[in-house]
């Protein structure tokens, strides 16, 4: 059979996966190029020799996806595989379009071809968007199922934005190892708080010897979804988290509503700050998807050290940066915890924002009176910085998981909004863990 040309459109993340799990090794294909979108700068990158496999003594190249259509041509591309996620239905069916008009297959990959088999059970924690509140929920699962009497290994949905090769397999037990593998914001932001409750924390690229390893310390896998993503390993009990601050949305996003469909046991959290009519909405659609499922609702209570600090001051909000961008949020938990606690002011920080931070606000027109926190790079976290300080605030209220204090040099006070997770319902998410489980 004659070999088939492939381009893989990808952010880093699902795409390297699809190759790893269906086509490195699989003489029906040819892999010519990934595309990449989403993340700055991690196109004009190579997917490297020894990640590639044999067939590609070179590496594989990774281009923008602007230059999608130009490299059907130039390959004689035969199909295109659509691999990543938190974009609208619409949106995927525009690229389709555009692939098909050029001449090739349009592709999406089901759970059957991309998923590995775990030798220890595996718990997965995703979404139906960015920001919907997968960090604390992973982190509430992993107590759990320690208090169950379970090793408990993390596996975090991959963030490889520098040397591929040498972040094929990623193991984090402690602050310093984030500093070892040079992290940047967006990683710290999740694999941090895991370090903070004892976790260790395994991503990378290669999620095949990632596993292997885990399971050599761990009871059960607990798999810490990215986006909106699928796990990518087989699943024995599904976890999805939903937002009714963007009700509808689990119907409208890819692949968020294939998670739904797919969950063993749906959380729908911020009860506590969203409306009844859209909780009605969201619950509606959940049983029209999967009314096979538990619905746990929860709430996603907001802390700060100094409330009387806020109180009748000009506060600059800072908010997780995926949040608003790929999670199309206009503000998160800075900006509600500035409104709880009385803030004379949410400072507009646009007319301060410099380079990279300036054009984040161009490309995310929703992203409104809050500095996302982007770090890609050391030039981006420079600008996230310059950008901070030259605004005119009394204070600054940092709403991301981490303590960007500790990575940047912020000119004026500031303090933290912390967020987690409470279960307001029967039965609760630890009751249907212990019900699954059991107790070591």
């Amino acid at each position: 059979m004659t070999q088939k040309n492939v381009i893989i459109m990808g952010a880093a993340g699902r795409d390297f996966h699809n190759f790893n799990t269906y086509f490195k090794d699989n003489p029906d294909y040819r892999v010519v190029a990934f595309t990449a979108t989403q993340i700055p700068n991690i196109e004009g990158r190579r997917y490297p020799p020894s990640l590639a496999g044999e067939a590609y003594p070179e590496g594989i190249p990774i281009h923008p996806e602007a230059q999608l259509a130009d490299l059907i041509v130039e390959h004689n591309v035969d199909q295109v595989i659509f691999a990543y996620s938190d974009v609208q239905h619409e949106y995927v069916m525009h690229k389709a379009s555009l692939v098909l008009a050029t001449g090739a297959d349009f592709r999406l990959m089901g759970l059957h071809n991309t998923q590995l088999q775990s030798e220890k059970p595996v718990v997965s924690v995703c979404a139906v968007r960015t920001g919907c509140g997968k960090s604390q929920t992973s982190r509430y699962v992993h107590d759990v199922l320690q208090n169950l009497g379970y090793r408990v290994a993390v596996i975090r949905h991959p963030m490889p934005y520098g040397d591929l090769a040498k972040q094929a397999v990623q193991r984090f037990a402690n602050y310093d190892d984030l500093q070892k593998h040079n992290c940047t914001i967006e990683e710290r932001e999740e694999y941090e708080p895991h370090l903070r409750q004892g976790s260790i924390v395994y991503a990378g690229v290669d999620y095949e010897t990632i596993l292997r390893q885990a399971e050599t310390e761990a009871d059960i896998i607990l798999w810490d979804g990215g986006n909106n993503d699928l796990p990518f390993y087989v699943s024995d009990y599904h976890i999805v988290l939903v937002d009714p601050l963007r009700p509808g949305h689990e119907r409208k996003y890819y692949p968020g509503e294939s998670n739904v469909i797919a969950a063993d046991a749906i959380v729908i959290n911020k009860m506590d700050s969203a409306k009844e009519e859209d909780v009605l909405v969201v619950k509606a659609n959940l049983e029209k998807l999967n009314p096979d499922a538990a619905v746990v609702e929860a709430n996603s209570p907001i802390s700060v050290d100094d409330a009387e600090a806020i109180r009748g001051r000009r506060v600059l909000v800072i908010e997780d940066g995926p949040t608003l961008t790929h999670g199309g949020m206009s503000f998160g938990a800075g900006w509600t915890a500035a409104k709880r606690f009385g803030a004379a002011e949410i400072v507009d920080p646009r007319p301060f924002a410099v380079g990279s931070i300036l054009e984040t606000y161009t490309k995310y027109p929703n992203v409104g009176e809050v500095v996302p926190a982007m770090g890609y790079s050391a030039d981006q976290i420079h600008e996230l910085e310059q950008t901070i300080n030259q605004a005119d605030a009394d204070l600054v209220l940092i709403g991301t998981p981490i303590d960007l204090g500790r990575l940047l040099e912020i000119n004026k006070p500031s303090q933290r909004v912390r967020y987690d997770i409470e279960i307001i319902s029967r039965p609760t998410l630890a009751e249907l863990l212990e019900r699954k489980f059991g107790k070591k």
